[in-house]
């Protein structure tokens, strides 16, 4: 199994920085891609940005050019680096990863317990 744990969530002004930070621990053959989603009230989760085991990256047009994703593959650690916040990204950001368990399966999600943005305007 993989166990997810985030840090870095917090309050911040508008036009503020905050980096998240995600590492992976447990058993497992392989990490894959990790990434970040966020959900907001009563909406469905929505992908922030993604990195491949490659360090391909993929964001949301509402990130692009303000936030970047990045990984410690050594440490199974997955980081977002948020600049100029905005009230809307105000929400909850969850963690990921599709890790393969044993040799030859295919990859499954797994989650974070989520952490809190605040963007005070």
């Amino acid at each position: 199994q993989v166990q997810l744990v985030e840090s870095g969530g917090g309050l911040v002004q508008a036009g503020g920085s905050l980096r998240l930070s995600c590492a992976a621990s447990g058993s497992f053959f392989s990490i894959n891609s990790m990434g970040w989603y966020r959900q907001a009230p009563g909406k469905q989760r929505e992908l922030v940005a993604s990195i491949t085991s490659g360090s391909t990256t993929n964001y949301a047009d509402s990130v692009k050019g303000r936030f970047t994703i990045s990984r410690d593959s050594a440490k199974n650690t997955v980081y977002l680096q948020m600049n100029s916040l905005k009230p809307e990204d105000a929400v909850v950001y969850y963690c990921y990863t599709d890790a393969k368990i044993r040799v030859g399966e295919y990859p499954r999600r797994y989650w974070g317990q989520g952490t809190q943005v605040t963007v005070s305007s």
